[in-house]
């Protein structure tokens, strides 16, 4: 494969857990990554240097996912340094405060709501302005990353989180259907209890075996089922919602 069909893949959140593993993932699959990260810049940087050092392409892009003029930046840049866009993986999330909803302040409903939801349609508005053959494009993915949360609804601690994932759900409906013929597939992953910073330690402890094949998933695990659904093996799959569950539903 030459570098002038090397697929361009965005991986936002790219600088820990799924993100990163993801990133990886792409990078060894012959794809030209863009890492975007918030404020790990050390982390993002040391996985462009692995990916380049196993004769692949990547760059790291500071973004504020709940800043639009971030989002538009991070896109110019791709289209700047790698060309043209072929897929997105719309990874960045933030879980809140693990309140019940009657102790919820708005600011915090508008933050989460805004990395987790609105940032994803706004890089997916993006992604579609340059993959669709509407637009001249020639077609490509989108990866969101749901979670179980959704279906479980998450009582006590993490509604407002998965509420924000039910968005992400329906997104993931709508715009495949808005764009599977203009050469976009859209598809979902929703992760089980997955190994990374964003579950509190205890919980992964104590929750691990009661998951029907007895552990936690890793990141790479999870990794594995979005660089599917990029790929051209997931041709004919659009509107799913992959769950990497571990058995769990």
């Amino acid at each position: 494969m030459t570098e002038q069909d090397w697929p361009i893949t965005i991986v936002t959140g790219g600088s820990r857990g799924i993100g990163a593993a993801t990133a990886r993932l792409c990078g060894a699959a012959g794809h030209a990554v863009c890492i975007v990260y918030r404020d790990q810049a050390a982390k993002a940087e040391a996985i462009v240097q692995d990916i380049e050092a196993a004769t692949g392409k990547a760059i790291a892009v500071q973004a504020d996912m709940s800043e639009e003029a971030d989002i538009r930046r991070l896109f110019e840049t791709v289209d700047d340094r790698l060309g043209r866009l072929t897929g997105l993986v719309n990874n960045a999330g933030i879980h809140g405060p693990r309140v019940r909803v009657d102790e919820l302040d708005y600011a915090a409903v508008q933050h989460v709501l805004a990395v987790n939801v609105a940032a994803l349609f706004q890089s997916s508005r993006e992604a579609v302005r340059r993959m669709s053959t509407r637009h001249g494009g020639n077609g490509g993915a989108i990866v969101n990353i749901s979670s179980g949360s959704a279906r479980l609804g998450s009582p006590g601690a993490g509604v407002l989180y998965a509420a924000s994932k039910g968005a992400v759900n329906s997104l993931t409906i709508g715009l495949s259907q808005e764009v599977a013929g203009e050469g976009i597939r859209v598809n979902a992953v929703a992760p089980g209890l997955t190994e990374t910073d964003m579950p509190p330690a205890e919980r992964l402890r104590n929750d691990g075996p009661a998951i029907p094949i007895g552990r936690v998933a890793q990141p790479e695990e999870v990794a594995e089922a979005i660089l599917w659904l990029l790929s051209d093996k997931a041709s004919y799959v659009a509107g799913a919602n992959l769950r990497v569950g571990g058995g769990r539903l």
